[in-house]
């Protein structure tokens, strides 16, 4: 199986003495709502975590991973990362080390190839190695996709496709945090089964910090998972 090496980070943002994900009093709310998203919500992942978030429909499952990576602004409370509060970080600066993969994927109207190397044109990417066409073909494999060629348009692909493709553009960037919103909701059980075991070897092998939001009830066959549930517009840790 195929990935890439863990790229080398600046210093300016590791200090091996601070979490890597800190949320602090957070609260939100959609504009028109009456009753908030979160409420003084707390959240600590140390750097080499794995955790699930589980919850019902509408809790805010995946906002709270749209919040950690500045898609969604907070109405009051801090997310820090590496200790920095992530509203000092640009959006771009901090997307190139925290990578999130949404339920619906997007592809744009270009290649497979053309997509997994989207990233590596951001100036954020441009210290990044951008892998050879060799090794995207070999990760095509990994992700059961050997019948997609690396020249035909993305846009072509089945759902479930665009999803293993959107996974697989998240960790060739190789994140330091790596978000996933249902990462297996398009997926036949065996690609599923796939996915969560590649998730797994990320974490283990490569020390991959993964937060992963999820219906199903998968756990981890081969390490201990932190598993939370939002409920009453908090974070219950360990819940079952």
């Amino acid at each position: 199986m195929y990935f890439l090496n863990k790229r080398i980070v600046s210093d300016l943002f590791k200090d091996t003495m601070i979490p890597l994900l800190e949320i602090r009093n957070l609260d939100y709310f959609w504009p028109s709502a009456e009753i908030p998203v979160f409420d003084r919500l707390d959240m600590t992942v140390s750097e080499g975590a794995f955790i699930l978030v589980r919850g019902a429909s509408g809790s805010g499952k995946s906002t709270l991973l749209r919040l950690i990576c500045r898609l969604n602004q907070p109405q009051s409370g801090t997310i820090f990362f590496r200790g920095r509060n992530i509203a000092s970080i640009l959006p771009s600066v901090l997307r190139s080390m925290i990578s999130y993969v949404a339920q619906i994927p997007q592809m744009v109207d270009a290649t497979v190839a053309e997509n997994l190397l989207l990233p590596f044109s951001f100036s954020a990417n441009s210290s990044k190695t951008v892998p050879e066409e060799q090794e995207l073909a070999r990760m095509l494999g990994d992700f059961y996709l050997d019948t997609v060629s690396l020249s035909q348009s993305a846009l072509k692909l089945s759902t479930g496709q665009k999803q293993r493709l959107a996974i697989m553009r998240a960790i060739l960037q190789h994140p330091e945090l790596l978000l996933l919103d249902e990462p297996t909701s398009a997926l036949d059980p065996e690609s599923a089964a796939m996915v969560f075991s590649i998730m797994e070897h990320l974490n283990r092998e490569q020390k991959m910090t993964i937060m992963c939001v999820t219906h199903s009830d998968y756990r981890p066959a081969t390490l201990a998972a932190q598993t939370f549930r939002i409920e009453n517009r908090q974070l219950i840790l360990n819940a079952p």
